[in-house]
């Protein structure tokens, strides 16, 4: 609802002291515009007027509101409460005659010298019909005045005027679904401003054309007037938002190979349901609508419909304007399979024949719009940064309609040079100019290519420091300079975080954070955060410089307090106080690799008294300190939610720097993961291959603590107890515990098909179900016992366990929501399994 403040009416009510009252009584003023009276009944907002795309049918049966009286003003108020009413003037007829003197009446504000600069006739001139009646005109189109007329004295001309008031204030009324501001950001009508009852007319349309813009096509705008001394006037916006004009049906015309259903899942507006309250993707919105055209159209590329069409879209409002039903007619035309294949390049040192390999995956495929494209980034990426900077791939296609094929050629040439003269950053209030100038493919003088344009954009908006981010170009001063300009809106970047939740590997935890992603805009990322969970509590402190030194190198350190609680695992508890220092650089775009040195102090204690003897040998501090590296090439398409690509990860850790554990080991891991898209048409199914193994070799008589071992189970085998699979001591009489000791070798693999499911867009929810498998052996302890000392220890071996499930993740408004229901289906006897395993994390 709108602010007020109190204003002296001459015996009205307080706008804010009685506003309920005020709007009932004599001191609004109805007024008219066209012959509608604003203030008795204002139409709905209709989607025609600015809403509806050019190939929408906007409604036609709407029929106008019914007219009714206007309240009549009481008594004692019959002098504030005249309708303001727009009336002609007019130029009395004129035989002749010589203008003597000019007499200008009823002007308050405005000086007699600037009504006289607007007449077109002086003294001195002929009283001329035509002349006069311009004059008429001229003074009506400033705006200034509601009454205007022109009459003749004897050889005098009297230019009678009514001042249009002046607005004190603007108010709304009724607002919920838009703020105060975003309607005065839209409307014309200003404080201090001359008051028009055309452009209240308008304001009020520009008020309907945002409310309509939010889905709400059944509200209704009243502007009323409340009239103050001197000529002015208070605007009040009486606003009725209505019900939300959702989607009641999504129809398609003229599918075939494709189903109604199928069709809906391609586009992003959903018809109405009750499960959608968390969804704005029921809500009619044209802009929407432009854009599921376009989504069909690449839906269909994708399938090889090349001749595919959008012929029309239309959205038709409902008599009683509480729904929309939308209506996309489509021509989806043969499918085509890709025939000839053929590289033409006009590069020197570029033969076609050697880029021929990387377009072969295409040959007799349906054609694939996007794979199509994708393959001529990717080779138009590889020559300019291999020694063709300017380097084009255009892909072209030809149809061949007999046989339903098309023959593609890509076309390598060299495009026009270009150089960057200058690169300009505007609107980084906070972040520092290197900071945004190291994100860029080039500098001044360098080459300059579209590709690196967009890519210097993706940077930009990767870091997460600004809230819009636009790399445009614009002439240099020659004709083949260029001048790139990054203009850029910074956002908060500060973060505190309060959280809480549940895991199988945490239990009820809590946490709170304090983070600062661009340090005084730095581009340092700074972090202090704190976990206490049932079973782990935990403090870190993490301090990251992606440049450092101004170079490529990503430099941090880590200072942290874990303290973890495994009695339901190996019956001992472990605090670990230390640090690490990190460093990592990039070959290229694909290849990276970093460094790290640990320094950590870890401490043994609250020992069962039923553990095995491989636990209680642990009791007690040990010192790690550790160098490690990881060499990483990465193919991914994204590296938070992969569908294509593969990543592959070697590395390994010396320990013996100092300190009490002396050995080397090493890792490999690789992801591969297989879009599903040509099969399913939907880019949610994707299959993600996982595999890994490690090892740990021991020198010079280190300590052998079972804390470095490798781990089976939880996470990485799902169906089994964290630490369920691998050496376990046998419980005894004396020792009844069975407790997981880790092993030196482990290996893993995971096959994961991830889905989308009914209702999923609009919940959240994706689901996925996987087989997993692995092993770990190497009984590695301080000690090992033998039968004779009454301290057994089984499954040290490689036999693979085997688990299978499904799961379901659900990105809840309280935060991410997973569930993995595992079952082994291969174990051995001393395995220690976990059917359910459920995370729960939110942060507020």
């Amino acid at each position: 609802m709108g602010t007020s403040t109190q204003t002296d009416l001459r015996g009205c009510l307080s706008l804010s002291a009685r506003r309920s009252a005020l709007l009932t009584s004599a001191c609004l003023i109805p007024f008219m515009v066209d012959g509608a009276a604003y203030g008795q009944s204002a139409a709905p907002a209709s989607p025609t007027q600015g809403q509806l795309p050019p190939d929408q049918t906007p409604p036609s049966d709407q029929a106008p509101p019914p007219r009714t009286r206007a309240p009549r003003p009481a008594l004692a108020h019959r002098r504030h409460v005249q309708p303001a009413r727009v009336r002609r003037g007019s130029a009395v007829p004129v035989s002749g005659g010589t203008i003597s003197a000019i007499d200008v009446r009823g002007n308050e504000r405005i000086e007699t010298s600037t009504i006289l600069s607007y007449l077109l006739v002086q003294q001195g001139d002929a009283f001329n019909q035509d002349e006069l009646d311009r004059s008429l005109k001229t003074l009506y189109a400033t705006g200034l005045f509601r009454d205007v007329s022109l009459t003749r004295n004897g050889s005098t001309l009297i230019v009678k005027v009514r001042e249009n008031p002046i607005v004190n204030r603007i108010a709304f009324e009724g607002n919920h679904a838009a703020k105060d501001d975003d309607i005065r950001k839209v409307i014309t009508l200003r404080p201090r401003a001359v008051y028009t009852p055309e452009l209240a007319a308008r304001d009020r349309q520009k008020i309907l054309d945002l409310y309509a813009g939010k889905g709400r096509y059944a509200v209704t705008v009243t502007p009323q007037i409340i009239r103050l001394s001197h000529n002015r006037v208070e605007v009040v916006f009486q606003i009725s938002e209505g019900t939300l004009t959702l989607i009641q049906k999504i129809s398609f015309v003229g599918n075939k190979a494709f189903s109604e259903a199928r069709l809906s899942q391609v586009v992003t507006s959903k018809e109405t349901a009750w499960y959608r309250f968390f969804s704005s993707s029921d809500e009619y919105n044209p802009d929407r609508i432009q854009y599921d055209r376009e989504l069909l159209r690449r839906f269909y590329l994708r399938n090889g419909y090349v001749d595919f069409d959008v012929s029309d879209a239309t959205a038709e409002l409902s008599p009683d304007r509480k729904g929309f039903y939308i209506t996309f007619t489509i021509t989806e035309g043969p499918r085509y399979r890709i025939g000839k294949l053929e590289v033409k390049s006009t590069l020197r040192h570029v033969p076609g024949d050697s880029l021929r390999p990387s377009v072969q995956s295409l040959k007799h495929h349906w054609y694939d719009g996007d794979e199509v494209q994708r393959i001529a980034d990717g080779i138009q990426d590889e020559l300019q940064a291999h020694g063709s900077p300017f380097a084009v791939v255009r892909p072209e296609i030809a149809r061949n309609t007999d046989n339903h094929t098309v023959d593609l050629l890509f076309d390598v040439s060299e495009g026009p040079r270009v150089y960057v003269e200058r690169l300009d950053i505007t609107g980084n209030t906070i972040t520092q100019d290197h900071v945004v100038r190291r994100q860029f493919d080039f500098a001044e003088g360098d080459p300059f290519t579209p590709t690196q344009q967009r890519r210097s954009k993706q940077s930009l908006e990767d870091l997460g420091y600004f809230s819009t981010v636009n790399v445009e170009t614009s002439p240099g001063s020659a004709p083949d300079k260029v001048n790139v300009n990054a203009a850029l809106a910074e956002k908060p970047t500060g973060e505190l975080t309060l959280g809480g939740g549940y895991s199988t590997d945490a239990g009820i935890l809590g946490n709170a954070g304090l983070r600062q992603k661009n340090l005084v805009g730095s581009g340092i990322d700074a972090s202090l955060q704190g976990t206490i969970a049932q079973y782990e509590n935990q403090v870190d402190f993490s301090l990251t410089d992606p440049y450092f030194l101004g170079r490529n190198l990503v430099a941090g350190i880590d200072l942290f307090s874990i303290q973890t609680d495994n009695l339901n695992i190996s019956d001992y508890y472990e605090t670990r106080l230390g640090g690490t220092a990190r460093v990592g650089y990039a070959y290229n775009r694909y290849l990276s690799q970093s460094w790290n040195y640990s320094l950590i102090d870890r401490h043994v204690s609250n020992i069962n008294t039923a553990a095995s003897l491989y636990i209680q040998d642990e009791s007690g501090h040990s010192l790690l300190s550790q160098v490690g590296t990881t060499l990483a090439y990465d193919r991914r398409d994204s590296r938070l939610q992969p569908h294509k690509g593969y990543i592959v990860r070697i590395g390994g850790d010396v320990a013996g720097l100092g300190g009490n554990e002396k050995y080397i080991r090493g890792k490999l891991d690789a992801s591969y993961y297989i879009p599903l898209d040509i099969l399913t048409g939907n880019h949610d199914w994707t299959i993600a291959l996982v595999a890994g193994t490690g090892y740990i070799a021991d020198y010079s008589g280190g300590r052998q603590d079972i804390v470095d071992n490798f781990y089976l189970g939880g996470d990485n085998l799902r169906g089994f107890l964290d630490g369920g699979v691998g050496p376990h001591s046998v419980p005894t009489n004396q020792y009844p515990a069975s407790d997981a000791l880790g092993g030196r070798f482990i290996y893993t693999q995971s096959t994961t098909l991830n889905f989308p499911l009914p209702l999923g867009p609009d919940l959240g929810l994706s689901g996925r179900t996987f087989v997993d498998m692995g092993g770990l052996a190497g009984l590695r302890t301080i000690r090992t016992y033998t039968a004779a000392e009454n301290q057994p220890f089984a499954g040290d071996n490689l036999t693979p366990r085997v688990s299978a499930g499904v799961g379901v993740s659900w990105k809840s408004p309280f935060g991410l929501i997973n569930v993995d229901i595992g079952i082994p289906v291969v174990k051995q006897k001393y395995d220690q399994t976990q059917v359910f395993r459920f995370g729960f994390g939110s942060n507020f």
